[in-house]
């Protein structure tokens, strides 16, 4: 039927205008858009990394060093488990991907085995008949491993970046092991480098206050300790190292806030951080009996600061002080809020797009788009007269309404977004082909104007109907498989098959409708 009642005109009329409204804000200067009323809708379209220019990273994860870390955590608890027991050991160590520990007397091993398995959960556990005892860890196990750390990494990633106020940026996974970081508008990618070069694993642990100094300087401090420098040494001297306890008494894991301020005390930047409950009581408990020691504040292998206790610190908070700037403490804030990397991430590919080579694609888009449409509106017109109008107007429309989708739900206009707009202008002008071709068959069996045209839309439905949805299926697909520039590739063409539905078959119907109820032709020129 070629009747609309007022509800659906009024439907009709509403789409449109909202629609225009989501998109007019993308074509506004800057200081205009501004000036819009809050009480306005104005989102613009987020422009990809490839139009407004910005930085991408790669970063490859350190999964070898992952793996040792679980090892050495096995042969710390290992050594403990034996020495709390009094069991004689040697020979302990990693080798490759399992640890391994000879006891003296294997007679002993129904002792210790219980506890020794436990601290070994995830491997492979075995012991030799000569009291060998291995904890292995498998390839499976590895990979489990690797596809956990990886993606807490993201995550951790994200809060750093979103620290930055990157707007819009792509962090996904590449492959099992690295992490593609795209960075859109990107001012400072140093910033953002020296964020991600950072694993920022902090640990509160004592000082081995036995080692004298000539050990320090040979490096020959016990199995449990660790030989660690300081952070922020004196710029042109040897940056002093410290004997520290691989026991940590407070983990970073407990940290449940951190900001950069001044001391109000004695001047400087420092970091003032809060404990959740049990680091709270776990801090407090460590400095109540050990008033007088030295406290290293550990992050990344690197002592920051090392103060003396003097009080019992019960409040759970504290500063972190080390000849700090304004920068650096607060970049140490965030990283301390963002929580700590898995694993440890480099950055093994670095790629920049200016903000003129942003731009020049843009405009080169937007003339493509410019052309494609008025070659489309030509050859309609030519081809179909005055129903040739009536799709270009539907054209017209149908490109403002998929900008309007693409603002109001903040999506990434990419290159690839430019070229899926280009051919959606395409794919949207086929469906007025089928349904005038379809009307102009239909006048020439002879049909009135009226039954001509509500055939012509109806039977060209189904046609319109199973291409576009064999269409949206494929760019599921792409979108489900692709990367990023992509999936905006692939979001646009849904967009776009989306309003193209409504735009050509519904609009141009009720248009049509307006033109016959005026003009109550006799017959069809199609």
């Amino acid at each position: 039927m070629m009747y609309f009642s007022r509800w659906k005109v009024i439907v009709i009329l509403a789409i449109l205008a909202l629609g225009t409204i989501f998109a007019i804000p993308n074509v506004l200067p800057g200081h205009i858009r501004q000036a819009i009323p809050a009480w306005l809708p104005h989102p613009t379209v987020n422009l990809g990394l490839d139009l407004q220019g910005g930085s991408s990273l790669l970063l490859q994860a350190d999964t070898e060093s992952l793996v040792h870390e679980r090892l050495q955590t096995v042969v710390d608890d290992f050594r403990s488990i034996l020495r709390t027991a009094r069991v004689g050991y040697g020979d302990i160590g990693i080798k490759g991907h399992a640890v391994t520990v000879k006891l003296l007397d294997p007679s002993k091993i129904d002792s210790v085995r219980p506890a020794l398995e436990a601290a070994a959960k995830d491997t492979d556990f075995a012991v030799s008949a000569d009291g060998v005892v291995s904890a292995s860890l498998n390839d499976a196990a590895v990979q489990t491993m690797v596809r956990t750390a990886m993606t807490n990494s993201i995550e951790v990633v994200r809060r750093r970046v979103d620290s930055t106020g990157t707007v819009e940026p792509t962090i996904q996974l590449k492959g099992t092991d690295r992490i593609l970081l795209e960075l859109p508008g990107l001012s400072d990618p140093e910033r953002v480098k020296a964020l991600m070069g950072k694993t920022a694993k902090m640990t509160f642990r004592f000082v081995d206050e036995t080692v004298t100094h000539d050990q320090l300087m040979a490096g020959t401090v016990p199995p449990t300790d660790d030989l660690l420098p300081l952070a922020n040494a004196p710029v042109g001297g040897e940056a002093p190292v410290y004997a520290v306890q691989k026991r940590v008494m407070v983990s970073g894991e407990n940290l449940k806030s951190a900001a950069s301020t001044n001391d109000q005390t004695n001047g400087g930047w420092v970091v003032a951080f809060t404990f959740d409950s049990t680091g709270g009581r776990k801090f407090c408990d460590a400095t109540k009996a050990n008033v007088g020691h030295l406290f290293a504040i550990v992050l990344d292998n690197k002592v920051i600061s090392a103060p003396v206790i003097r009080d019992a610190i019960c409040g759970g908070s504290g500063q972190i002080s080390g000849n700090f700037t304004a920068d650096s403490s607060q970049q140490l804030a965030v990283l301390l809020n963002s929580g700590a990397l898995p694993v440890q991430l480099k950055i093994i590919e670095e790629r920049s797009v200016g903000p003129d080579l942003g731009a020049d694609s843009i405009k080169a888009g937007v003339y493509a788009c410019l052309i494609g449409f008025v070659l489309v509106t030509i050859y309609m017109v030519l081809a179909y007269g005055l129903f040739g109008v009536f799709a270009d107007i539907a054209l017209l429309f149908n490109l403002i309404l998929t900008i309007a989708v693409l603002s109001a739900f903040g999506a990434t206009l990419t290159l690839p977004g430019i070229a899926g707009m280009l051919l959606t202008l395409g794919m949207s002008v086929d469906a007025n082909v089928l349904i005038n071709e379809r009307i102009r068959e239909e006048t020439k069996l002879g049909r009135s104007p009226v039954a001509a045209l509500d055939a012509g839309f109806r039977r060209a439905f189904s046609t319109i109907f199973d291409a576009n949805c064999t269409t949206i299926i494929k760019m599921i697909i792409l979108y489900s498989l692709g990367t990023g520039p992509v999936k905006g590739f692939a979001v646009t063409i849904m967009i776009g098959i989306i309003t193209s539905m409504f735009t050509a078959i519904i609009f141009v119907r009720w248009l049509i409708s307006l033109w016959l109820r005026r003009r109550r032709p006799k017959a069809l020129r199609v």
